[in-house]
């Protein structure tokens, strides 16, 4: 296969193998296109073995579509290349190298939940209460300190008051809680790889001999550790190709820098450097927009993004009276958009700064019958029966694990409660054994002989499985251990409706077990907890279902849709009100807002509300965010908004407008009965089989053409009686 299908940029940037790569590439001119074919043209022109190949990114979804392209140009099922996020190649590094480390090859992963738990364990015993420190805000601190690469041991030289001493106490006990229950959090994914090479020359050697050429995706988004990580692995053969655009860097607040692309050129003076300045995605009047903004920055490269797709329609700007009305405009703007130019629901996207801002989005959506998909809510992965059927599977594996042994001790109830634990951690602490082991010996005990004879059957239990953990498979020993337990048909008999949701999570995990070990046969549960452990909100969301994705800007980088609708954009929300002032973080933001435009393909419109209740239930005058004033004033269509039922749309300039008055039909609450053959403006004719309610609580339930069922509230679906 020949390189024609690129660009002459794109190709020169392929082909290009000798030495470090810099490639800027704006929103939407091809990046992955470019690592994929340049994987390709390694392999297939200058005799790379997949194996010599390392390819990181930043997101489970984006190296399962690196991988597939990959699969694609090369005609082949399998490939022995590495691609996957930076944790997910350092747990497995790590795993492998685990005999050189604190932590045994079974370790664990702590998540965000997994490490406030054990911060609340942590500052308890240092008779720390949350008035005094939070378990998130102690959370954030140790984070920022391991991005910044600074130990427990530093941290404590450094602090001078009162509450950084306590700080870096927590940071220091924090990391020995962490080593004793034989696990890893994020954080330390990144970190103990260098502490790996640091102290062991030939480990680094080896892996600098395995990956002989490294391509590395969203380079703008590395921070320290992950850069010092690609240094140290591309310090012998220097053959490292960057991609990445500093305009998309929007991550500073998790410890990205955004020197790192800037500066890339000072670490590796001898790189070529390439920009990708054709974009495939957006129209010009889209990337202007965007451009006018981000120019604003003192601190990026200069580039010039020329649209493949034509000029395209102008910004829609709308002010509208408060969120509630906000979202009502969206529906409106929605609704024409479907009419007009014939969109599924899956072409939209509504973004917004903070994940508070989806309920008034969400309560319209809601009451309309749109369907939506929300990113950012509580991952499947997430939700506590879920998290506690991997408690189970997590300590099975790791019987060190104290904070899956603390969560699931008492559930199902066995009658043990938060003193009988704490008289184990005594125990466990003076007899210096594992809290697990403790539990055998809970007849030594100073408990009632019920909770003793608990201890010990939850201890026999455990241990059974453990014996098992190499001899069954995941899905095996995964729905062994449930049904002994007891859970499932703990929810499964209730009559509760919340029990039955549960019950159903619970079937799907065990179902996604299922599909795991027929994916991966030879894989084992350890394997499938850690792919677990390092998904991310965007890995579940699937593009295929027809419906409005709801999310914060920050969820949408790297992906694409149609029409996209920036809600929020009051400033003080968006720029926030703590970036205002910071420089810094005021570029980010407007980095931020440069992602937002981009993710549109054909359509964007603009959101601001000039009164905007905030945290507290105060209500706030708003302004238009400073952002759209960046934008000149020729790329903007101001559309007035008026009410739920009526809009004006006003287009060109100021001093000339033009008025078209859009009126939308309510039918008269009371006026339907069930039978009657209604209209909806999106799903088109139905029968309203049910009806329930009168006036204002008047609902419907219609059956449209096509199939599809709605249960619809009069007051805001908008239907009329054809018949």
């Amino acid at each position: 296969m020949s390189l024609k299908s690129l660009n002459n940029t794109q190709r020169s940037a392929v082909e290009e193998v000798n030495g470090p790569v810099l490639i800027f590439a704006g929103a939407g001119s091809g990046k992955t296109r470019v690592l994929t074919h340049k994987m390709y043209h390694l392999i297939k022109e200058e005799h790379y073995k997949p194996e010599n190949i390392l390819s990181v990114t930043f997101t489970n979804k984006a190296a399962r579509e690196m991988k597939n392209r990959v699969l694609d140009l090369l005609k082949t099922d399998e490939l022995d290349i590495t691609i996957g996020t930076f944790h997910s190649v350092c747990a497995k590094l790590l795993r492998k190298e685990a005999k050189h480390l604190k932590v045994s090859n079974y370790f664990a992963i702590y998540d965000v939940q997994d490490q406030l738990d054990l911060l609340k364990v942590i500052l308890k015993e240092l008779n720390i209460t949350k008035e005094q420190l939070t378990p998130n805000t102690a959370r954030n601190r140790i984070s920022y300190f391991k991005n910044k690469m600074i130990s427990p041991k530093e941290q404590l030289s450094k602090a001078r008051t009162g509450i950084e001493k306590n700080i870096a106490e927590i940071y220091a006990k924090y990391q020995k809680e962490l080593i004793s229950n034989d696990a890893l959090d994020f954080d330390d994914l990144l970190l103990y790889p260098l502490e790996l090479f640091e102290n062991n020359p030939k480990i680094l050697l080896k892996y600098q001999k395995q990956w002989r050429y490294i391509l590395v995706d969203e380079y703008q988004d590395t921070n320290r550790p992950q850069f010092h990580f690609l240094t140290k692995l591309s310090e012998k053969h220097r053959q490292i190709c960057v991609v990445g655009d500093d305009d998309q860097s929007i991550y500073g607040w998790r410890g990205a820098d955004v020197r790192n692309i800037l500066d890339f050129e000072k670490f590796y003076p001898s790189c070529k450097v390439f920009t990708l300045e054709k974009n495939y995605r957006s129209t010009q009047q889209i990337l202007d927009a965007a451009t006018a903004v981000v120019t604003h920055n003192d601190k990026r490269a200069k580039k010039n993004l020329s649209a493949q797709n034509g000029d395209g329609e102008k910004l829609g700007l709308i002010e509208t009276r408060d969120e509630l009305e906000e979202a009502d405009a969206i529906i409106s703007a929605l609704e024409k958009e479907i009419k007009i130019n014939k969109r599924t629901f899956s072409q939209f996207a509504v973004l917004y700064r903070t994940n508070a801002q989806s309920r008034p989005l969400e309560d319209s959506f809601r009451k309309t019958g749109i369907p939506y998909n929300i990113i950012g809510s509580i991952r499947f992965y997430d939700r506590k029966e879920v998290k506690d059927v991997l408690a189970y599977l997590r300590l099975v594996i790791n019987l060190k694990d104290t904070i899956s042994l603390r969560r699931i001790i008492n559930f199902p109830a066995r009658g043990i409660g938060m003193k009988t634990m704490d008289k184990c951690v005594m125990r466990s602490q003076d007899d210096g054994i594992e809290l697990f082991e403790v539990l055998k010996k809970a007849k030594e005990l100073p408990i009632r002989g019920k909770q003793s004879e608990s201890l010990i059957d939850f201890y026999k239990l455990i241990k059974k499985y453990h014996a098992l953990r190499n001899k069954l498979s995941a899905s095996e020993l995964s729905r062994s251990l449930i049904e002994e337990t007891g859970i499932i048909n703990q929810y499964k008999q209730s009559s509760d409706l919340e029990d039955k949701e549960r019950y159903e999570n619970i079937a799907e995990l065990l179902n996604s077990i299922d599909e795991f070990s027929i994916k991966k046969p030879s894989s084992s549960l350890s394997e499938f907890l850690e792919e677990v452990s390092l998904l991310s909100d965007i890995d579940h969301w699937n593009d295929s279902d027809n419906r409005v994705t709801l999310m914060t800007v920050h969820s949408s980088k790297g992906l694409e849709f149609p029409v996209v609708f920036l809600s929020g954009l009051d400033d003080g929300l968006f720029p926030l009100y703590q970036a205002i002032e910071e420089k810094s973080e005021l570029e980010e933001e407007r980095r931020l807002f440069y992602v937002a435009l981009t993710r549109a393909q054909e359509r964007v419109f603009l959101l601001y509300s000039t009164n905007r209740r905030r945290m507290g239930g105060e209500n706030v005058v708003g302004m238009p965010s400073r952002f759209i004033g960046e934008i000149p004033a020729d790329y903007l269509d101001r559309i007035e908004f008026q009410s739920a039922l009526t809009r004006r749309v006003v287009g060109g300039p100021k001093n000339k407008v033009t008025k078209v008055t859009v009126m939308r039909t309510v039918t008269t609450f009371d006026d339907f009965k069930v039978g009657d053959i209604v209209e909806h403006s999106i799903f088109g004719v139905g029968k309203i089989m049910v009806l329930s309610g009168s006036g204002e609580n008047q609902r419907v339930g219609v059956i449209f053409k096509d199939g599809t069922k709605k249960k619809l509230i009069v007051k805001y679906a908008n239907l009329t009686k054809i018949n």
